[in-house]
């Protein structure tokens, strides 16, 4: 791709944005289904303040909870230490740190489209399933995850579309260093930063591309859903 106007490091934050992201989307799934099910299902008085916290990276700074997350894994943080101590070395400054933060900070991004998507399921479809006797686990993969396709979709596009527009979180944690943690938005930053504007619009234009293209193919989902549903009914 000697054709297109990138230079290596462009590449390498490129590659790095895309790993960082498919990483931390896979691993929101995993947290963030169990989590927005207990949401969607709890009659606990704790779940306000479960659903708050979850919801606290859409109105924190992002700088806000980078530093945070920096003093906590840091030498002198319990993280930290704890992973000192498991022979893991420490998170800030590396991918590993980038990855906890970006979990964290698009949380909210998957937990609440699966939240809507099992709060909005028909019960008698649950009921249903559990006078057939059907497991928690047959329940959830052959009567939840159908009915919760949209939201699944939502969330997986969302969370992966934030992570790979994060800047000032995985800034203060991972730092700026080329080939480990400089990500696209760091890319467009040290570009701007030294007058190369030329290659800050490339890759800037990337990004407006890239949003384009998930918002659309993201309504462009839900259009087909909905008329699928039609169709059925």
């Amino acid at each position: 791709m000697d054709w297109l106007p990138f230079t290596a490091e462009d590449w390498a934050a490129i590659r790095l944005t895309l790993e960082l992201s498919a990483g931390a989307t896979l691993i929101l799934l995993v947290l963030g289904t169990p989590l927005a099910w207990w949401l969607a299902q709890t009659r606990s008085r704790f779940k306000p303040v479960v659903a708050a916290l979850v919801a606290m990276p859409l109105v924190l700074p992002p700088t806000v909870l980078g530093f945070y997350l920096l003093m906590l894994m840091g030498p002198h943080g319990w993280v930290g230490q704890a992973t000192q101590a498991l022979g893991l070395g420490r998170l800030p400054f590396s991918f590993g740190g980038m990855l906890v933060a970006s979990v964290l900070f698009s949380m909210p991004f998957v937990v609440q489209p699966l939240h809507n998507a099992f709060e909005g399921l028909d019960k008698r479809m649950l009921e249903a399933a559990a006078t057939l006797r059907a497991s928690p686990l047959d329940t959830f993969f052959s009567v939840v995850l159908p009915l919760s396709r949209r939201g699944f979709l939502t969330a997986t596009i969302l969370g992966f579309a934030h992570t790979v527009g994060e800047f000032g979180v995985v800034l203060m944690v991972g730092g700026n260093i080329p080939g480990q943690t400089r990500v696209v938005s760091m890319q467009i930053y040290n570009h701007v930063e030294s007058m190369q504007y030329s290659h800050a619009h490339w890759l800037a234009g990337l990004m407006v591309a890239f949003a384009f293209i998930v918002l659309l193919s993201m309504h462009l989902m839900n259009h087909k859903l909905d008329v699928e549903k039609a169709v059925k009914t």
